[in-house]
Protein backbone atom coordinates (compact mmCIF):
# COMPACT_ATOMS: atom_id res chain seq x y z
CA UNK A 1 0.00 0.00 0.00
CA UNK A 2 1.48 3.45 -0.87
CA UNK A 3 1.56 5.70 1.93
CA UNK A 4 0.04 9.03 1.75
CA UNK A 5 2.11 12.07 3.32
CA UNK A 6 1.09 14.73 5.00
CA UNK A 7 3.09 18.34 6.51
CA UNK A 8 1.19 18.57 9.71
CA UNK A 9 2.33 21.41 12.71
CA UNK A 10 2.33 22.09 15.61
CA UNK A 11 3.67 24.09 19.11
CA UNK A 12 5.95 21.99 21.08
CA UNK A 13 3.30 21.50 23.84
CA UNK A 14 2.29 19.58 26.29
CA UNK A 15 -1.55 19.47 24.21
CA UNK A 16 0.30 17.73 21.55
CA UNK A 17 1.53 15.29 23.14
CA UNK A 18 -1.09 12.80 21.99
CA UNK A 19 -0.03 13.13 18.27
CA UNK A 20 3.31 12.28 18.99
CA UNK A 21 2.49 9.11 21.04
CA UNK A 22 0.44 7.64 18.14
CA UNK A 23 3.33 8.43 15.52
CA UNK A 24 6.06 6.48 18.14
CA UNK A 25 2.96 3.67 18.07
CA UNK A 26 3.22 3.75 14.30
CA UNK A 27 -0.32 4.35 14.46
CA UNK A 28 -0.84 6.57 11.51
CA UNK A 29 1.69 4.50 9.44
CA UNK A 30 -0.54 1.01 9.80
CA UNK A 31 -2.98 2.73 8.14
CA UNK A 32 -0.91 3.95 5.18
CA UNK A 33 -0.26 7.71 6.44
CA UNK A 34 3.04 9.23 6.65
CA UNK A 35 3.24 12.18 8.98
CA UNK A 36 6.13 15.24 8.74
CA UNK A 37 5.76 16.66 12.24
CA UNK A 38 7.80 20.38 12.52
CA UNK A 39 7.26 21.79 16.10
CA UNK A 40 6.66 25.55 15.57
CA UNK A 41 8.06 27.99 18.26
CA UNK A 42 6.16 30.69 16.43
CA UNK A 43 2.91 29.72 17.07
CA UNK A 44 0.05 30.02 15.32
CA UNK A 45 1.03 32.81 13.42
CA UNK A 46 3.76 30.83 11.69
CA UNK A 47 1.88 28.08 10.85
CA UNK A 48 -0.71 29.82 9.10
CA UNK A 49 2.28 31.68 6.86
CA UNK A 50 3.32 28.26 6.14
CA UNK A 51 -0.57 26.92 5.50
CA UNK A 52 -0.65 29.78 2.94
CA UNK A 53 2.64 29.08 1.02
CA UNK A 54 2.01 25.06 1.06
CA UNK A 55 4.91 24.28 3.00
CA UNK A 56 2.36 22.85 5.92
CA UNK A 57 -0.53 20.53 4.66
CA UNK A 58 -2.27 20.59 8.41
CA UNK A 59 -2.13 22.30 11.07
CA UNK A 60 -3.18 21.96 14.73
CA UNK A 61 -3.39 25.97 15.95
CA UNK A 62 -5.38 28.27 18.29
CA UNK A 63 -8.92 28.37 17.41
CA UNK A 64 -8.91 32.40 16.98
CA UNK A 65 -5.68 32.61 15.25
CA UNK A 66 -6.82 30.07 12.03
CA UNK A 67 -10.61 31.86 12.30
CA UNK A 68 -9.04 35.39 11.46
CA UNK A 69 -6.74 33.91 8.88
CA UNK A 70 -9.05 32.27 7.29
CA UNK A 71 -11.46 34.96 6.92
CA UNK A 72 -8.55 37.23 5.78
CA UNK A 73 -8.25 34.96 2.58
CA UNK A 74 -6.19 31.58 4.03
CA UNK A 75 -7.69 29.01 1.71
CA UNK A 76 -7.63 26.67 4.34
CA UNK A 77 -10.53 24.82 6.54
CA UNK A 78 -11.19 23.88 10.26
CA UNK A 79 -12.04 19.97 9.62
CA UNK A 80 -11.92 19.45 13.65
CA UNK A 81 -11.76 20.87 17.28
CA UNK A 82 -8.59 19.07 18.99
CA UNK A 83 -8.80 20.34 22.44
CA UNK A 84 -11.81 21.23 23.51
CA UNK A 85 -11.31 23.30 26.90
CA UNK A 86 -10.32 26.83 26.61
CA UNK A 87 -6.73 27.84 27.08
CA UNK A 88 -5.47 29.47 29.77
CA UNK A 89 -3.40 32.31 29.37
CA UNK A 90 -1.20 33.88 32.06
CA UNK A 91 -0.53 37.84 32.14
CA UNK A 92 2.83 38.20 32.22
CA UNK A 93 5.52 40.85 33.45
CA UNK A 94 9.46 40.52 34.21
CA UNK A 95 9.71 39.36 37.88
CA UNK A 96 11.47 42.42 38.41
CA UNK A 97 8.80 44.57 37.06
CA UNK A 98 7.36 47.70 39.14
CA UNK A 99 4.13 46.42 37.39
CA UNK A 100 1.75 44.27 39.82
CA UNK A 101 -2.43 44.33 39.08
CA UNK A 102 -3.96 44.20 35.78
CA UNK A 103 -4.78 48.05 35.98
CA UNK A 104 -0.96 48.62 35.83
CA UNK A 105 -0.81 47.01 32.27
CA UNK A 106 -2.64 49.47 30.67
CA UNK A 107 -1.48 51.15 27.48
CA UNK A 108 2.20 49.34 28.20
CA UNK A 109 4.14 47.80 25.53
CA UNK A 110 2.52 44.25 25.15
CA UNK A 111 4.98 41.51 23.33
CA UNK A 112 3.51 38.83 20.95
CA UNK A 113 5.11 36.27 19.21
CA UNK A 114 3.41 37.50 15.37
CA UNK A 115 0.70 39.65 14.06
CA UNK A 116 -2.21 38.10 13.64
CA UNK A 117 -0.94 35.10 16.49
CA UNK A 118 -2.94 33.89 19.38
CA UNK A 119 -0.80 36.16 21.56
CA UNK A 120 -1.90 39.24 19.62
CA UNK A 121 -5.60 38.10 19.56
CA UNK A 122 -5.81 37.17 23.33
CA UNK A 123 -3.74 40.91 24.13
CA UNK A 124 -6.74 42.66 22.23
CA UNK A 125 -9.30 40.29 24.38
CA UNK A 126 -7.65 41.08 27.66
CA UNK A 127 -7.82 44.87 26.88
CA UNK A 128 -11.11 45.14 25.83
CA UNK A 129 -12.51 42.68 29.00
CA UNK A 130 -10.11 45.41 30.86
CA UNK A 131 -12.30 48.25 29.33
CA UNK A 132 -9.06 49.70 27.97
CA UNK A 133 -8.33 50.27 24.15
CA UNK A 134 -6.29 48.14 22.74
CA UNK A 135 -4.66 50.37 20.03
CA UNK A 136 -3.02 51.98 23.32
CA UNK A 137 -0.61 49.55 23.83
CA UNK A 138 2.52 48.94 21.95
CA UNK A 139 3.18 45.65 20.14
CA UNK A 140 6.79 44.80 20.12
CA UNK A 141 7.04 41.12 18.07
CA UNK A 142 9.45 38.81 19.62
CA UNK A 143 8.74 35.13 17.76
CA UNK A 144 7.87 33.04 20.75
CA UNK A 145 8.19 32.88 24.59
CA UNK A 146 12.37 32.98 24.34
CA UNK A 147 12.28 36.13 22.58
CA UNK A 148 10.13 37.55 25.06
CA UNK A 149 12.24 36.44 27.70
CA UNK A 150 14.92 38.25 25.75
CA UNK A 151 12.37 41.22 25.03
CA UNK A 152 11.93 41.33 29.18
CA UNK A 153 15.73 41.01 30.05
CA UNK A 154 16.43 44.07 27.86
CA UNK A 155 13.50 45.97 28.91
CA UNK A 156 12.02 46.28 25.11
CA UNK A 157 8.20 45.15 26.35
CA UNK A 158 6.35 44.98 29.38
CA UNK A 159 3.72 42.34 29.54
CA UNK A 160 3.25 38.44 27.88
CA UNK A 161 0.60 36.68 27.20
CA UNK A 162 1.12 32.96 26.89
CA UNK A 163 -0.32 29.29 27.90
CA UNK A 164 0.29 29.68 32.23
CA UNK A 165 1.56 26.13 32.36
CA UNK A 166 4.36 26.46 29.38
CA UNK A 167 5.73 29.65 31.32
CA UNK A 168 4.92 27.86 34.39
CA UNK A 169 9.10 26.93 34.82
CA UNK A 170 10.30 30.69 34.41
CA UNK A 171 7.53 31.81 36.89
CA UNK A 172 8.55 29.45 38.98
CA UNK A 173 12.29 29.97 38.31
CA UNK A 174 11.54 33.83 39.55
CA UNK A 175 12.37 35.40 35.73
CA UNK A 176 8.63 35.86 34.62
CA UNK A 177 5.73 37.03 37.13
CA UNK A 178 1.98 36.51 36.32
CA UNK A 179 -0.18 38.82 37.35
CA UNK A 180 -3.68 37.76 35.89
CA UNK A 181 -5.67 34.84 33.77
CA UNK A 182 -7.59 34.64 31.05
CA UNK A 183 -9.40 31.55 29.49
CA UNK A 184 -10.65 32.05 26.08
CA UNK A 185 -14.20 32.20 25.66
CA UNK A 186 -14.23 28.97 22.83
CA UNK A 187 -12.25 25.74 22.51
CA UNK A 188 -8.26 26.25 22.40
CA UNK A 189 -7.06 24.31 19.39
CA UNK A 190 -8.71 23.08 16.46
CA UNK A 191 -7.48 21.18 13.02
CA UNK A 192 -6.91 22.64 10.02
CA UNK A 193 -6.24 21.60 6.80
CA UNK A 194 -5.67 23.26 3.46
CA UNK A 195 -8.65 23.61 1.05
CA UNK A 196 -6.04 21.19 -1.86
CA UNK A 197 -5.81 18.81 0.37
CA UNK A 198 -9.23 18.58 1.45
CA UNK A 199 -10.12 17.80 -2.31
CA UNK A 200 -7.37 15.62 -2.90
CA UNK A 201 -7.22 13.65 -0.15
CA UNK A 202 -10.29 13.91 2.13
CA UNK A 203 -10.27 9.59 2.96
CA UNK A 204 -6.96 9.84 4.15
CA UNK A 205 -7.43 13.08 6.19
CA UNK A 206 -10.56 11.25 7.53
CA UNK A 207 -8.70 8.33 8.68
CA UNK A 208 -6.12 10.24 10.41
CA UNK A 209 -8.89 12.39 12.24
CA UNK A 210 -9.94 9.11 13.14
CA UNK A 211 -6.28 7.80 14.43
CA UNK A 212 -5.60 11.07 16.45
CA UNK A 213 -9.52 10.54 18.18
CA UNK A 214 -8.76 7.28 19.15
CA UNK A 215 -5.25 8.51 20.62
CA UNK A 216 -6.56 11.49 22.05
CA UNK A 217 -8.79 9.05 24.10
CA UNK A 218 -6.04 6.68 25.11
CA UNK A 219 -4.51 9.44 26.26
CA UNK A 220 -7.45 10.43 28.68
CA UNK A 221 -6.95 6.99 29.85
CA UNK A 222 -3.64 6.66 30.04
CA UNK A 223 -1.99 5.99 34.29
CA UNK A 224 0.98 7.79 33.14
CA UNK A 225 -0.16 10.62 31.19
CA UNK A 226 0.93 12.91 33.87
CA UNK A 227 4.19 11.76 34.77
CA UNK A 228 4.76 11.68 30.66
CA UNK A 229 3.78 15.65 30.53
CA UNK A 230 5.95 16.52 33.60
CA UNK A 231 8.82 14.49 31.82
CA UNK A 232 8.99 15.82 28.44
CA UNK A 233 7.58 19.49 29.69
CA UNK A 234 9.63 20.23 32.64
CA UNK A 235 6.42 20.56 34.81
CA UNK A 236 6.47 19.85 38.58
CA UNK A 237 3.67 16.69 38.77
CA UNK A 238 1.17 18.87 40.77
CA UNK A 239 1.16 21.28 37.82
CA UNK A 240 1.14 18.45 35.23
CA UNK A 241 -2.05 17.06 37.14
CA UNK A 242 -3.66 20.25 37.43
CA UNK A 243 -3.79 21.02 33.69
CA UNK A 244 -4.21 17.24 32.76
CA UNK A 245 -7.52 17.24 34.73
CA UNK A 246 -8.31 20.69 33.20
CA UNK A 247 -7.67 19.76 29.53
CA UNK A 248 -10.70 17.86 27.51
CA UNK A 249 -9.49 16.56 24.01
CA UNK A 250 -11.78 15.66 21.07
CA UNK A 251 -12.61 12.34 20.65
CA UNK A 252 -15.35 12.62 17.75
CA UNK A 253 -15.28 14.36 14.41
CA UNK A 254 -16.79 17.71 13.92
CA UNK A 255 -17.04 21.38 14.77
CA UNK A 256 -20.10 23.42 16.33
CA UNK A 257 -20.76 26.25 13.72
CA UNK A 258 -22.39 28.11 17.02
CA UNK A 259 -18.85 27.78 18.46
CA UNK A 260 -16.68 29.22 15.51
CA UNK A 261 -19.84 32.25 14.89
CA UNK A 262 -19.07 33.61 18.27
CA UNK A 263 -15.52 33.59 17.56
CA UNK A 264 -16.05 35.03 14.40
CA UNK A 265 -18.13 37.90 16.00
CA UNK A 266 -15.39 38.84 18.74
CA UNK A 267 -12.81 38.78 15.92
CA UNK A 268 -15.32 41.37 14.16
CA UNK A 269 -15.78 43.78 17.16
CA UNK A 270 -12.14 44.00 18.11
CA UNK A 271 -11.89 44.74 14.39
CA UNK A 272 -8.98 42.53 13.84
CA UNK A 273 -11.29 41.18 10.55
CA UNK A 274 -13.08 43.38 8.55
CA UNK A 275 -15.73 41.06 7.45
CA UNK A 276 -18.20 38.75 9.23
CA UNK A 277 -18.64 35.42 6.90
CA UNK A 278 -20.89 32.72 8.20
CA UNK A 279 -18.93 29.83 10.18
CA UNK A 280 -20.01 27.34 7.61
CA UNK A 281 -17.67 28.54 5.13
CA UNK A 282 -14.43 28.27 7.45
CA UNK A 283 -15.61 24.64 8.14
CA UNK A 284 -15.53 21.21 6.09
CA UNK A 285 -16.80 18.25 7.68
CA UNK A 286 -15.25 15.22 6.51
CA UNK A 287 -18.24 12.57 6.69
Amino acid sequence: MEKVNFKIGGVPEHFNLPWHLAMQEGLFEQAGLQLSWTDYLGGTGAMTKDLRSGDLDIAVLLTEGIVADIVKGNESKIIQVFVESPLNWGVHVPAQSNLYEAKDLEGKRVAISRMGSGSHLMAFVYATQQGWNPADSELVLVGGIDGARVAFKNNTADVFLWEKFMTKPLVDAGEFRRVDEIPTPWPCFVIAARQEIINQQAGPLKKLLKIINTANQSFKQNPEAVNLVSQNFNLQPADAQTWFTSTRWATTTGVSESMIQGVIDMLRKLELIDQTPQASELIEILS
